[in-house]
């Protein structure tokens, strides 16, 4: 248990960055991994809508610091080149 008042300060704004960080990392995945679903599916036309939202995701999760700058360029990288592979 924190004893300092600023100890226990950060402890409550840490508790409430976790929330929007874990909420901003689970849009994310849900992005990416309906975009990879698309792909494995074959379904070209749906991927390529679903392209800008997973690249938004990645970019805002890489901005607040969620995810690193490469991790999200790289994952950038790899969804496109899945999605020109079925094209």
């Amino acid at each position: 248990m924190a004893l300092t008042k600023s100890a226990r300060r950060a402890i409550r704004v840490s508790a409430r960055k976790k929330v929007f960080n874990d909420r901003r990392k689970r849009a994310m995945k849900d992005a990416v991994k309906e975009l990879r679903r698309f792909v494995v599916a074959g379904k070209f036309a749906e991927a390529k809508k679903l392209l800008p939202v997973a690249y938004a995701a990645l970019d805002k999760a890489a901005k607040r610091g969620v995810i690193k700058k490469n991790a999200a360029s790289r994952t950038k990288s790899r969804l496109s080149k899945a999605v020109k592979k079925i094209s």
